[in-house]
């Protein structure tokens, strides 16, 4: 039995644990503003806000943190005493005989702007921005139209929405970022039952652990992309709220992140920002926020995706990686090592992938990450690529570079960063390194382009590498 509060109503579902949000939302409860389009994560016809109880400096002093996903992707099994917020949920119910209930300021400045058309769509948008007035961030427009990257799905044209999203953040400047849910309920942009949801979830139990033979199941938006119809019969046991597979903390040189922690707790990460100066630019090309807000660290590596951004980032990173069996015994590895084939990784089944730890960087240290893909965002790529130098005055001392889309596993450059290691960063020698990168990837010809054109991709992404982290020695025209 899973026990969540849907917009003011605290519900007991016995659906299977794999049952998608989204169809117990439709289906049992017969809320038919959230929509179904893609079923994919894509278009955000689906989106949802998920609240979480989490402290905020005390246990005393939790409070509710409401974050966007996509309803097609998010098992009913993940959102267990979490409160699930629908567009219906956005407005208080019709009072003292009125006619139409009263919009609320998203809703309205979508109405403003004629952001709307065939309607399908409008409840994500709606619900999306209304993410924004949850949130513990000061909305700027570009963060208001950041919160709607994965609403992509809006035939009545991006103005008139990036617009209304504009209205809203406007109307958000004053917003108190330590208490947004008290402020964004006495402005009217929630209903007044906000205020009572930190207490309704606290009063539901924790749900027992499920039996360790169970497969387990993280964030699930690939699963749910390629076995849709499985995963609703699939005997899972969530691991996508297990704080004990959760956060990234420092230890004197060395990063440790769960495996269960998602793509924007890394963009949140002041500790992480502080050291990768381009981590929002890096960390927006990953998908959308719903499956930013969703996709698991662990998840990522372990689907083994040959185009997986997160994989490729860490890899570059010289990660090591830790697998528990369900008897507690623990192995560590590289995580370059984990991946023997197509889809093929060096880890049982009943290992789980419970952490990451790396190096931090120095101030010798160079990274970078790049991706080339149909859409700047929301897609995946066709290829992408990361690199870590360490630098000894104009000298590599030490370089190591992943790619994606260029070979059956996500790819470790092991002879490009052989041959770049000790040799001065000079475009004579980053253009001698293509040779050698060349003869260690191959790239089949699908849907996301020729092998050719994805060995010319990966050359222009090695020199993309060097263009931004040496920008006063590299210029194009030197190397090409």
């Amino acid at each position: 039995m899973t026990t969540l509060i849907l917009n003011d109503r605290t519900i007991c579902s016995d659906a299977e644990p794999g049952t998608t949000l989204l169809d117990v939302i439709r289906y049992h409860e017969h809320l038919q503003g959230t929509k179904i389009g893609c079923r994919e994560g894509d278009c955000g016809a689906c989106t949802v806000l998920v609240g979480t109880l989490r402290p905020f400096g005390s246990a005393q002093g939790a409070q509710v943190e409401y974050r966007s996903m996509t309803s097609c992707l998010l098992a009913l099994a993940n959102v267990h005493g979490k409160h699930i917020v629908t567009v219906e949920g956005l407005t208080d119910p019709l009072e003292h005989g009125a006619d139409l209930e009263k919009l609320s300021p998203v809703q309205q400045a979508m109405v403003d702007q004629g952001a709307t058309q065939c309607g399908i769509c409008t409840p994500g948008f709606v619900v999306s921005l209304s993410g924004c007035c949850l949130s513990r961030e000061a909305v700027t427009p570009e963060l208001a139209v950041r919160s709607i990257d994965g609403n992509i799905c809006r035939c009545t044209g991006y103005k008139s929405i990036e617009r209304a999203a504009a209205d809203v953040a406007v109307q958000l400047a004053g917003k108190d970022m330590k208490d947004p849910v008290a402020w964004s309920v006495k402005n009217g942009f929630v209903p007044g039952y906000f205020e009572e949801i930190e207490k309704r979830l606290r009063e539901i139990p924790v749900p027992p652990i499920g039996a360790r033979d169970l497969a387990p199941l993280s964030g699930g938006t690939d699963l749910y992309v390629q076995k849709h119809d499985k995963m609703h019969h699939a005997p899972i046991r969530s691991v996508f709220n297990d704080e004990g597979l959760k956060g990234i903390r420092i230890e004197v040189d060395q990063c440790i992140i769960g495996g269960a922690t998602v793509a924007n707790d890394l963009l949140a990460s002041q500790e992480l920002r502080a050291r990768f100066e381009n981590l929002e630019k890096h960390l927006l090309l990953v998908s959308s926020t719903p499956i930013r807000n969703m996709g698991t660290l662990a998840g990522n590596f372990v689907n083994a995706s040959p185009i997986g951004d997160l994989t490729a980032f860490f890899i570059a990173l010289d990660s090591s990686i830790t697998l528990r069996a369900s008897s507690g015994k623990e192995r560590k590895l590289k995580l370059k090592d984990l991946y023997k084939g197509y889809k093929d990784i060096d880890k049982s089944p009943e290992e789980i992938l419970t952490h990451v730890r790396f190096k931090l960087p120095t101030e010798h240290t160079r990274f970078n990450f790049e991706k080339v893909s149909k859409r700047t965002y929301l897609d995946i790529a066709s290829v992408n690529s990361a690199i870590r130098l360490e630098m000894d005055g104009n000298t590599i001392r030490e370089a190591c570079m992943s790619a994606g889309g260029v070979a059956p596993v996500p790819k470790f450059l092991a002879n490009t960063a052989a041959f770049l290691a000790g040799r001065e960063a000079t475009p004579e020698n980053v253009r001698n390194a293509v040779a050698v990168m060349n003869d260690e990837i191959a790239p089949i010809s699908d849907a996301r382009g020729t092998s050719d054109y994805k060995r010319l991709l990966l050359r222009q992404l090695l020199f993309a590498h060097f263009m931004e982290l040496f920008p006063e020695r590299f210029k194009l025209k030197e190397l090409v």
